[in-house]
């Protein structure tokens, strides 16, 4: 019996006259009007029933679809709103991408916090699910960018009236099952044919009764009852092997696939003919694949069948391949050379899709998060048109999904993309010699190469692992890849990294003191204010004094704290460092001025103003450069100081000059104008709603009402000090810019009179040049580049004059002893110079075909071995065995090595040795 069996007895079921059932197949539960069906009616347990027969009266497109569902929702009372950013990263800090509509409400809505935009709502949201990437093409109906069409009801129990911010019950088990029962009969479904499956839902610490609803082999929708939190006391214990008890809210969290509602309204072969019928009919032009009327039966029956191939369900997707062409009557082999051209065309076409919705939600390729998760989707994508034969760029490929998805920054994806491309391209040309290195090791050792190399290898190189297969075959070694390969590495990147613990936070020292006052939003130009002091800690070095009311700024989004003075009649402390934990401020002084004291406090009012100037500065400069570069353009982290700031952006490429000019210059004009700068405190929905999440450049705050900085067409979430006026900051000078990771590049400027100095520190270092060079301040870039190339000229000649005395000494003018190895001939010459000059030598002795030792005491023992091919001598192996009588090694390649050691006065006799040494390398 199921832990939650009783929560699926629904009075709904009962009152329609439902059935429970056991698939006698798979082994789950389901409820189903007809009491002749035997099987659950879902993959691998039945077929698409639908493929060629609609389960639906009319055909939809999506566009249709998604405006049906929601009409559907508004007539029963749900009210409408508008589908969040793929990337939840923009919104929340404990997940990178979108992967359903409940994501928009966690966990501040679902946790009774917050209350919800409307209850109830209707929402047709986009979503990306890495982990279904690898079935993408191959089932038929999965997508890694789909929109989840969905209906939420948030309820809270009537005994904890006013202890959330939802109360009572809208609807809850019976209701939503009837308004999927009621909306599948307006399509004209069958409803007898429906079954509704049991299979309890755990995720996030929450858990709850689900069902799966399946219509024609199809899943069309899952509803979840969202009603448990995990408790290790808990009275039920689910499939995750957690405990867990029920909660005072419950929440309606339903799921209905956008893509699979139109494809079962059209009966395509697959979801794909359905979702992007124009985009695969170009691509299977332009890949050439062409089937005669045979071999499209053949296809269509198989997809029939293709619900077979999940992943998730099948140990191995190749024998599960191999049962459905049996069922065919065709040989494996025959059904793989169909389908699979198909498969890559239908995966080409959803990644695409995907990378729009990524690349026009403003995610910025990279190694990390959601950065590293595009830029897998987008070379898997490269490598899937190279394979088929698709030769259309990709940049084109990706645009053709932004516009249909209505993207307006559809120049700025197809630069990214083209961008990342570039960079593939390179990064195959680095990381195709490591593969073959690993592909000869394994070959040797007779093994194949295993998913966690092919791993290691796509992290690291970016090789996608059917390159590394045939590189491995041209070596006579295989490859183990999992059929899940994909999935495994959005898995090690699909978790934002966690935050460092903040130092000495959960001290329980603070939990009976109340939450300090703040002024400094009340007034942000006042640096004085009087105050009590509830409390005195002792630190390892110096104080923490809590005030019942402050004025000093603590430490927080990027902003140092404000450091300033206490003083009561008698003594004044210094506040060096100001920090909060739980709502108290700590005063971090070098005094103690005693608990219930009168103080009065002076916030030193030089670094304060400074630090305004910075703050509102960051503002001003990350509005400046999304003018210039582009929508895309999003903090990645910032830090505020008195001498000057950084901003990290994220962006594709590296910032020119021309383009930090032109940075400087909006920034300018914003200052110029003098605008004020103000500050409101909205509900976060209404919040959201106008600004749209870009609010959150700086880090996402709690609350239900959120505090916002408007500088001119900016608005930002912010917890800091700003000036108020734009004409406060002064003048803003771009310091410097410099790429910190890939897909992150940072911008260093000061602001006000910091900005003045940091333009005269470059001055400064302008004119010592010009006077060094003796001409004016604008004559010095001429005059340094004039120099520059008679350096490199006068370099040249002195290489010219090397090359004429290596061969002039090669020639016999230096001396060398001549010695017969075998039959070739060797000179062996001391010549104490630096290695350049050796290695000039000893390639112009080898010229002729003879063989050079070439020694030098100038810096150590130093040699330098050249044998022509066809001697039969080791270089690498001489200079090793001359290297270590010097005390040191080397070595290299057969035909050129070059080693040493610290003992140059052992360099004669090594060298008087060397004749022998060669002999023996020869005859080893």
């Amino acid at each position: 019996m199921s832990a939650l069996e009783e929560e699926y007895r629904l009075d709904y079921f009962e009152e329609e006259g439902f059935e429970r059932k056991e698939c006698p197949s798979c082994g789950a539960h389901f409820w189903t009007r007809d009491h002749d069906r035997e099987t659950c009616g879902e993959p691998p347990c039945a077929e698409y029933e639908f493929v060629g027969d609609p389960g639906f009266d009319e055909p939809h497109s999506l566009e249709e679809m998604r405006e049906a569902y929601l009409s559907f929702f508004e007539d029963h009372g749900h009210e409408r709103i508008d589908p969040y950013p793929v990337a939840a990263e923009r919104w929340r800090e404990d997940m990178m991408l979108t992967i359903a509509s409940i994501a928009d409400f966690q966990p501040l809505v679902t946790s009774g916090e917050t209350p919800p935009p409307a209850n109830p709502l209707t929402i047709s949201q986009p979503c990306i699910r890495m982990q279904d990437i690898d079935n993408v093409g191959k089932t038929g109906r999965h997508t890694m960018a789909f929109e989840m069409m969905a209906h939420h009801a948030f309820n809270a129990r009537e005994d904890v009236e006013g202890e959330y911010a939802y109360e009572g019950e809208v609807y809850w088990k019976d209701r939503t099952v009837e308004l999927c029962d009621e909306l599948l009969e307006s399509m004209g479904a069958d409803i007898t044919e429906v079954t509704y499956i049991e299979d309890p839902w755990v995720g996030g610490g929450n858990a709850g009764p689900a069902i799966e609803v399946i219509y024609k082999g199809l899943e069309l929708a899952t509803l979840v009852f969202m009603c448990m939190e995990r408790d290790p006391e808990g009275e039920y214990e689910l499939k995750d092997g957690n405990r867990y008890s029920f909660m005072d809210t419950y929440v309606v969290d339903t799921g209905y696939g956008l893509e699979r509602w139109t494809w079962m309204s059209q009966g395509t072969p697959t979801v794909y003919e359905a979702v992007y019928p124009e985009m695969i009919a170009f691509l299977r032009e332009n890949a050439g694949i062409d089937h005669t009327e045979e071999e499209v039966d053949l296809v269509n029956r198989a997809a029939r069948l293709s619900g077979n191939l999940d992943i998730d369900d099948v140990d191995d997707v190749e024998a599960a391949r191999g049962e459905i062409a049996a069922e065919l009557g065709i040989d494996v082999a025959e059904l793989r050379e169909l389908v699979e051209p198909l498969e890559a065309i239908y995966a080409i076409a959803d990644h695409c899709r995907t990378l729009a919705y990524m690349f026009g939600d403003g995610i910025v390729p990279s190694n990390v998060e959601t950065g590293y998760l595009a830029r897998m989707v987008l070379r898997r994508t490269k490598r899937l048109c190279d394979a088929v034969g698709v030769d259309a760029p990709l940049d084109e490929l990706v645009d053709m999904q932004a516009e249909r998805l209505g993207y307006e920054n559809r120049d700025t994806i197809r630069d990214v993309v083209r961008s990342e491309v570039e960079k593939y391209r390179e990064t195959l040309e680095r990381g195709g010699r490591r593969v073959e290195a690993i592909a000869e090791e394994y070959a040797e050792r007779g093994e194949p190469i295993p998913t966690e190399e092919l791993l290691e290898l796509y992290d690291s190189h970016g090789i996608q692992p059917d390159m590394v297969a045939e590189i491995a075959g041209e070596v006579g070694a295989e490859v183990d890849r999992s059929d899940d390969f994909y999935s495994l590495v959005a898995a090690r990147h699909d978790t934002p990294e966690e935050a460092e613990a903040v130092e000495g936070s959960g001290d329980d020292r603070f939990d009976d003191l109340p939450e300090t006052e703040t002024l400094y939003y009340d007034d942000q130009q006042r640096t004085q204010f009087e105050a009590v002091v509830l409390d005195v800690f002792e630190r390892e070095e110096g104080y923490d004094v809590v005030l019942d009311q402050t004025m000093f700024y603590p430490e927080g989004g990027g902003q140092p704290a404000d450091h300033g003075t206490l003083s009561t009649d008698d003594a004044t402390v210094e506040v060096r460092d100001v920090q909060r934990e739980d709502g108290v401020v700590l005063h971090r002084t070098d005094g103690d001025l005693g608990k219930g004291e009168f103080v009065k406090g002076q916030i030193d009012v030089t670094r304060r103003r400074r630090l305004m100037r910075h703050h509102t500065a960051t503002h001003i400069v990350i509005h400046a450069a999304r003018e210039v570069l582009g929508e895309h353009i999003r903090q990645a982290g910032a830090q505020k100081g008195i001498d000057s700031s950084r901003i990290d952006v994220r962006h594709y490429d590296r910032i020119s000059r021309a383009e930090v000019k032109e940075i400087e210059d909006v920034a300018n004009e914003i200052v110029m104008d003098n605008t004020s700068v103000s500050q409101e405190w909205p509900h976060r929905n209404e919040a959201e709603a106008e600004h749209g999440f870009d609010l959150y450049q700086g880090g996402i705050p709690p609350g239900t009402n959120i505090r916002l900085i408007h500088v001119a067409e900016d608005v930002q979430a912010c917890g800091g000090t700003h000036v108020a006026r734009t004409g406060d900051v002064g003048a803003i000078k771009i310091r410097s810019t410099e790429r910190v990771q890939d897909g992150v590049e940072r911008l260093t400027f000061a602001a006000g009179d910091a900005a003045i100095s940091a333009t005269q520190e470059v001055e400064d270092a302008l004119y010592e040049a010009a006077e060094i060079l003796d001409v004016s301040p604008q004559e010095v870039p001429e005059t340094a580049d004039r120099f520059f190339e008679e350096w490199k000229a006068r370099g040249k000649e002195i290489d010219d004059l090397r090359e004429q005395l290596a061969a002039a000494r090669a020639g016999g003018g230096g001396g060398g002893e001549e010695v017969a190895v075998g039959d070739a001939t060797a000179v062996i010459q001391r010549i104490d110079a630096d290695m350049d000059e050796l290695q000039a030598t000893a390639n112009a002795v080898a010229e002729d075909g003879t063989i050079a030792v070439i020694g030098s005491a100038r810096d150590g023992a130093q040699f330098v071995v050249a044998a022509p091919e066809g001697t039969g001598v080791d270089a690498g192996e001489v200079v090793s065995e001359l290297a270590a009588r010097v005390g040191g090694g080397g070595g290299g390649p057969p035909d050129f090595a070059q080693g040493g050691g610290p003992d140059g006065e052992a360099l004669e006799e090594a060298l008087a040795d060397a004749p022998d040494v060669l002999r023996r390398v020869l005859n080893a």
